[in-house]
């Protein structure tokens, strides 16, 4: 399973089946401008933005067991920034 995450709120953003669907679900948020939903940051500060993680979990067991965690995505006033390669 893999979730996606803003670490600067740490606020889960989604749980997604598969990694193209997350990452589809971050190619349509980078679309969208960082103070609208669902890029507008909980804080409403006006130099804050979101910082969006893809996490990887083995979800058979509980607890989950953390896999992978991998910056992606910024979004903010000042734009969108891919940290890593998306594919």
């Amino acid at each position: 399973m893999f979730v996606i995450e803003d670490e600067l709120h740490a606020e889960p953003q989604g749980r997604f089946q598969t990694r193209q669907e997350a990452l589809a679900e971050l190619q349509r948020r980078a679309a969208i401008p960082w103070d609208v939903a669902p890029n507008r940051p909980p804080c409403g500060a006006r130099n804050c933005g979101r910082r969006y993680e893809l996490i990887e979990y083995d979800d058979s067991a509980t607890p989950w067991a953390e896999l992978s965690r991998t910056v992606l995505l910024e979004i903010s006033a000042a734009g969108v920034q891919w940290i890593t390669d998306a594919d």
